[in-house]
């Protein structure tokens, strides 16, 4: 977590991951759903450290991060 909090920019390489795993998938979200909590919990991470001004291409601005976090915790995907 800690160094893909320190990559430029935040969070990359978690967004990345998402990426390839779609790419090798067929794009079934389904099965690279732990690629997408991964980054939900960097960004998460980089919000509670940079307050929810802070911006990075890679996450949603923060009240939408808080809102899909808690649709995953629901089980909406």
């Amino acid at each position: 977590l800690e160094q893909d909090l320190r990559s430029d920019p935040p969070c990359h390489p978690r967004a990345c991951a998402i990426q390839n795993c779609l790419t090798k998938n067929g794009y079934d979200e389904a099965k690279c759903a732990q690629f997408v909590d991964a980054l939900y919990e960097c960004c998460q991470a980089f919000y509670e450290r940079n307050g929810d001004n802070a911006a990075t291409v890679s996450c949603p601005k923060p009240n939408l991060l808080r809102l899909k976090m808690e649709q995953r915790k629901r089980g909406v995907r």
